[in-house]
C-alpha cells in the first residue's frame, strides 16, 4: 500500500495568558478540531503566557534560541501579531498566512495587513468570528463563528426544581468595560422581586461603581472562573447579558449558554445577535426597559424558559455539528505541508 499523505503542519500562535480569556479558548478550541489531522503545534507569542495552560497544552513558548518558533506549514494567529517582533526572520517562511480577527482595531488590521518584502511571507487570510464583525471590518474574509465543544457545554441532566428561586446570571471577564452601568437598577430590582442573580466576572464592575450591588440581597457577585463555566451555567434559569464600552466580535458566551439549554436575553450590539432570532431561540433588546420587560416575562413563565432553551440548543448543535465543524476546518488545512 502507498504511504499515508503527510499530515498539514499548523501553528496556532496566542499570548495563551488568562485560562478565562476568549481569544485564548479560541485558540484552545481551534486546535482541538484541528488536532487529529494535522501536525500542530501551540506556541505562546507573550512572555506571560500562562504556566498552568502551558503546562496542560503542551505549549511552546516563542523565542529566538534554534527550534523555540514555527517553521513552515500555516501560521494561525489568533489575538496576536508578528510585527515588532525578531523571530519571523529566523523561521522559514510560512505556506499561509492566517489571522483569525477577533478584535475591531483598526490598529490591527494594518499591522496584519502588510509585513517587510524581506520576509517573503504570503499574503494574510483573514478569519471573521462572525458577520457582524464582518461588516464592521469591511476587508475580505472568511467568516467563522469561534468554536464550541457542545458536547460539554449541554443542558444539565438534571432539571432545576420548580420550588426554588429562579435564577439569572451572566459571566465574563472580570473588567469594567465588559459591563454596563445601567444593568444595576435592574439587578437591583430583579432580585427585589424574588429572583437570584448571580453575576461571574463582576468585582471589578461592583468597586467601580461603589460597591452598589455588594450587600443586596439576592445578588450574589463572584471573581471570573470562581465557579467552571458549565457549572454556573448549568446552575441558572435566564441568562443575561449586556456590555459596557466593549463590543463583543462573537461573545462566545452567550453561545455555550444556549448550547445549556437557556434561554437568553442580550443586547443587540455583538456579533451573537446573528445567531439570536428574536422571540424564537432567544431575546434581544435595544432599550434597558425592554430587557427588564423581558426578564420578567421569562421569570413568569416556566414553559418558555423551557421552550425557548430547547431551541437555543438546537440552533448551537446546527452551528456545531460534526459536519459544519469538519469542513470549517478544512479551510486551515488547505495547502499546508
Amino acid at each position: 500500500m502507498p504511504n499515508a499523505a503527510p499530515k498539514p503542519v499548523i501553528h496556532i500562535i496566542n499570548g495563551f495568558m488568562n485560562e478565562n480569556g476568549g481569544s485564548e479558548q479560541e485558540a484552545l478550541h481551534l486546535a482541538s478540531v484541528l488536532r487529529d489531522r494535522s501536525e500542530l503545534t501551540l506556541w505562546s507569542s507573550s512572555s506571560r503566557c500562562s504556566r498552568d495552560l502551558a503546562h496542560r497544552y503542551a505549549i511552546r513558548r516563542i523565542g529566538l534560541q534554534p527550534g523555540a518558533r514555527p517553521n513552515g506549514g500555516t501560521f494561525v494567529f489568533v489575538g496576536a501579531h508578528w510585527r515588532h517582533t525578531l523571530w519571523p526572520y529566523l523561521a522559514r517562511a510560512p505556506r499561509r498566512l492566517i489571522y483569525v480577527f477577533n478584535t475591531f482595531h483598526p490598529k490591527i488590521l494594518s499591522l496584519t495587513a502588510a509585513h517587510p518584502a524581506m520576509l517573503r511571507w504570503p499574503r494574510t487570510e483573514y478569519v471573521a468570528i462572525s458577520e457582524f464583525q464582518r461588516r464592521a471590518l469591511g476587508v475580505e474574509c472568511e467568516v467563522q463563528p469561534s468554536p464550541i465543544d457542545i458536547a460539554r457545554f449541554s443542558p444539565s441532566p438534571d432539571p432545576r426544581p420548580d420550588n426554588v428561586r429562579p435564577v439569572i446570571g451572566r459571566l465574563s471577564r472580570d473588567t469594567v468595560d465588559k459591563h454596563d452601568i445601567d444593568d444595576i437598577a435592574l439587578y437591583r430590582a430583579w432580585a427585589a422581586d424574588g429572583a437570584e442573580v448571580r453575576l461571574q466576572g463582576a468585582t471589578s464592575f461592583s468597586a467601580a461603581s461603589g460597591d452598589a450591588l455588594a450587600a443586596v440581597p439576592g445578588v450574589q457577585i463572584l471573581l471570573e472562573g470562581a465557579v467552571p463555566t458549565v457549572s454556573f451555567l448549568r446552575g441558572l434559569d435566564i441568562f443575561y447579558y449586556r456590555t459596557g464600552a466593549h463590543v463583543e466580535t462573537f461573545g462566545r458566551v452567550v453561545l455555550e449558554a444556549m448550547a445549556c439549554g437557556l434561554p437568553v436575553v442580550c443586547h443587540r450590539r455583538g456579533g451573537y445577535a446573528d445567531w439570536i432570532r428574536h422571540g424564537e431561540n432567544g431575546f434581544l433588546f435595544d432599550r434597558t426597559e425592554e430587557a427588564d420587560q423581558l426578564v420578567r416575562t421569562l421569570l413568569a413563565n416556566a414553559d418558555l424558559r423551557e421552550s425557548t432553551g430547547a431551541r437555543a440548543r438546537a440552533t448551537v448543535e446546527t452551528i456545531y455539528s460534526a459536519k459544519a465543524v469538519r469542513e470549517r476546518a478544512d479551510f486551515y488545512l488547505r495547502g499546508s505541508r
